[in-house]
């Protein structure tokens, strides 16, 4: 059997609990209302409740008043008439075991998670990518897995769109087209992202989803904080943020079906955010996630001003709800409070719709799902109060926890490991080292080249001088022997060479 845990006294008779059963909190909630109504308040009671009978927690805090969670409350004028109209005559003021979260590392211990953890899915969602774009994606990291490329950071997926994008001609014959304006558009809306703060999302050491499910010496359950306050300007990563953790949760947990009570409950504040233009793919997903994660021991509770933030098909798996004031100002509003007061099982005590706008702050209509699992009929019901402080902690305080946490230490330290960037970049430089070699030898071809011209030119050169060198030397023979022709002909010109001249023809040619 469960722990009946008392969120709140009955309007009409308050000796009377409005009980939430453990064994069927995983069965998921809503907690809904107008701003100022009390919701945060039904927050605290109920995480609390929890933390005290061993359920470990996680809630966004949006406006920074729920780290008060870990702050034990006190005694005030205010606060003592409000439990004397609930016939309490004092409350055990306690801080719930608390830990710290904050995606960018300021409020609390940073959570990281790397882009192949993540996947493509909601990464396009927090990209607002389109279909196109989103297969572009798709394909990216199919490519990446393929090629035992790691995509752990920001400038993991931005070398490798840049891969893409260079080699896109070579590889749509194996992973179809892929678009320069797509994969323009990713590294676009990525940059818009990291301008956001995203980038320091991405990352290692990568969180480890079972640091959510732990209890302290006493047996308590962690109340897991996650400071939300900047992170509601990004409301996409938010959304998709704590969708991933659902995700990893879902894939991490095993099958356990029905407990005595939850292995961890879920708070998602600000709900709306998370169906917000989601893709018909991903509202799938995460109606697929509400639907089959009961069964892993962990229960939802969304947290919204109106009922209509949840589709249909969500709205009709939540078994425990809490339905603080509304105000029917509009026709937007009268449709509100009917589908408000429709999700009910009907009290012939009062009108449903009627009293929605007529609850006072810190009242709440309430039905839960009794032993049988079974909806109650809706009750009208005071909110038990908090046992923690509703001041939210100073900057010191919340440092000083932040230093004695079982987690301190573990990921404050960013790690920048071998991945896909530090890949492509070898891939580049061996590239580059190669083209350069290749250039190398080309060029030392060429210049081999050029110098066997060259020696073949003085080649000829000397040749043609030698050769020139044997002709004047010819010459130069030639011009002797002719002198030296011309000068014996001068010499036998005068009267001693006519004599001989003549004596000789004379002998060869005879006497006259």
């Amino acid at each position: 059997m469960g722990t009946p845990i008392i969120i709140a006294k009955k309007t009409n008779d308050i000796q009377q609990d409005i009980i939430l059963h453990s064994e069927f909190a995983n069965r998921h909630g809503l907690i809904a209302g107008a701003t100022g109504t009390g919701k945060t308040v039904t927050l605290k009671v109920m995480a609390e409740s929890f933390s005290r009978i061993g359920v470990p927690v996680f809630l966004a805090d949006a406006k920074g008043d729920v780290s008060s969670i870990a702050k034990a409350g006190s005694d005030n004028p205010k606060f003592d008439a409000r439990i004397k109209s609930l016939g309490i005559e004092s409350i055990p003021f306690a801080a719930s075991p608390t830990i710290f979260w904050d995606l960018f590392g300021e409020q609390g211990h940073p959570i990281r998670t790397t882009i192949s953890e993540i996947g493509p899915l909601l990464l396009a969602q927090m990209l607002n990518l389109n279909d196109t774009q989103e297969g572009v994606l798709s394909a990216l990291f199919r490519i990446a897995d393929d090629q035992g490329l790691l995509l752990i950071d920001f400038k993991d997926l931005k070398a490798m769109l840049s891969y893409v994008s260079e080699n896109a001609a070579d590889l749509k014959a194996e992973y179809g087209n892929l678009s320069p304006a797509s994969i323009g558009a990713i590294q676009r809306n990525l940059l818009a992202l990291g301008d956001q703060g995203g980038e320091q999302f991405f990352g290692e050491p990568s969180l480890n989803i079972l640091d959510f499910i732990q209890t302290d010496s006493n047996g308590h359950g962690y109340i897991n904080v996650l400071a939300a306050d900047k992170l509601m300007n990004t409301p996409k990563l938010y959304a998709t943020f704590l969708l991933w953790m659902l995700s990893e949760l879902f894939e991490q947990l095993p099958e356990v079906g029905d407990l005595d009570k939850p292995k961890l409950v879920f708070f998602f504040d600000e709900a709306h955010l998370l169906f917000d233009n989601a893709s018909p793919a991903l509202q799938q997903k995460i109606e697929q996630v509400v639907r089959l994660i009961r069964s892993k021991g962990v229960g939802i509770y969304f947290i919204t001003q109106n009922p209509l933030d949840l589709p249909e098909s969500v709205l009709g798996q939540l078994g425990n709800r809490v339905q603080h004031a509304l105000r029917a100002f509009t026709p937007k509003d009268q449709k509100a409070v009917k589908t408000a007061a429709d999700t009910f099982r009907a009290n012939p005590e009062f009108k449903v719709d009627q009293a929605i706008t007529e609850l006072a702050v810190g009242e709440a209509l309430i039905s839960c799902l009794d032993e049988q699992g079974t909806p109650q009929i809706v009750e009208r019901g005071w909110v038990m109060p908090p046992y923690s402080s509703f001041s939210p902690l100073s900057p010191q305080e919340r440092q000083a926890f932040m230093a004695q946490s079982i987690v301190a230490g573990v990921y404050e330290n960013a790690v920048d490991r071998d991945s896909a960037y530090e890949m492509l970049q070898r891939k580049v430089n061996e590239s580059t080292a190669q083209q350069q070699a290749q250039a190398e030898a080309k060029q030392q071809e060429a210049n081999a080249k050029q110098q066997a011209k060259e020696q073949e030119r003085l080649a000829r050169e000397q040749q043609k001088a030698e050769e020139k060198a044997q002709r004047d030397r010819e010459k130069l023979t030639q011009d002797v022997i002719g002198t030296f022709a011309k000068s014996a002909a001068r010499t036998l010109g005068g009267p001693t060479g006519q004599k001989l001249v003549r004596g000789l023809l004379g002998s060869l040619f005879g006497k006259r």
